[in-house]
């Protein structure tokens, strides 16, 4: 007996085709996820200024949930959607370069240091998602500094306009958050995008047996990837309330 795996390329795919396609393209569970160690950060710093943290949120969300997404999708395809390579060209290029631009007008507004900043966002987001260097930087380590860490360093660093040990301390937690979420998503992303049948069954001890198909095979693997983003939101939305 066999059951073929779903054909979305992820959990929170939509059918393909038409603005569906956008939708799936921003890796919304994901990208709010990673958004979410910005404010992270950016609440962990002594005071509070709402306008630089929220400017910061807006970069990311163009540099990673667009751009960045963008990229991978036009290296090989992953999600499968129908958007015209020029037309992922247009969007990494328009929402990296803004996102650029928030940062060095947020650094001449505010710390001048800040803008170093920028080149290390830039390279980040190209050099993992084009897959520079070989690739050697397109590994769970340089996922979790990149998508991890860094974000939380930046919203710090863009509400206090210094890195302190809170920073860094969240960062770590970040980093690990986001291994652990590679950990769980590299089997799932496998079989979801590359595996057509799976068969199989247990034999467990008491003689009764059970069947092994693709959703068994990711099912536990896909509902903690939920629970983490869900959880990972919920902190920095506990955060917000409490710095408010």
């Amino acid at each position: 007996m066999s059951t073929p795996p779903s054909a979305r390329p992820s959990w929170y795919a939509l059918e393909r085709g038409g603005w569906r396609d956008y939708v799936t393209l921003l890796h919304l569970p994901y990208t709010a996820w990673h958004l979410s160690y910005v404010v992270i950060g950016g609440c962990l710093a002594p005071a509070i200024a709402w306008g630089r943290l929220g400017a910061a949120v807006v970069a990311f969300a163009l540099a990673v949930g667009v751009g960045a997404h963008a990229l991978d999708e036009l290296s090989g395809r992953p999600l499968r959607t129908k958007i015209p390579s020029s037309v992922l060209t247009m969007l990494a290029v328009s929402s990296i370069g803004a996102a650029c631009a928030i940062g060095v007008l947020g650094a001449l507004s505010f710390r001048l240091w800040l803008i170093l900043l920028v080149p290390v966002g830039l390279f980040l987001v190209l050099a993992y998602n084009l897959e520079l260097l070989g690739g050697r930087l397109h590994s769970d380590v340089w996922f979790g500094v990149a998508w991890g860490g860094f974000p939380v360093v930046c919203g710090y660093a863009a509400v206090a306009g210094e890195i302190g040990a809170a920073a860094v301390v969240a960062a770590a937690f970040a980093i690990l958050l986001s291994l652990a979420q590679r950990a769980l998503s590299n089997r799932v992303r496998f079989v979801r995008r590359h595996v057509d049948d799976v068969r199989g069954e247990l034999e467990l001890r008491d003689g009764s047996r059970e069947i092994i198909d693709a959703h068994w095979l990711i099912a536990a693997e896909e509902r903690g990837l939920q629970l983490l983003a869900a959880a990972s939101v919920m902190l920095a939305a506990a955060l917000v309330v409490y710095r408010l």
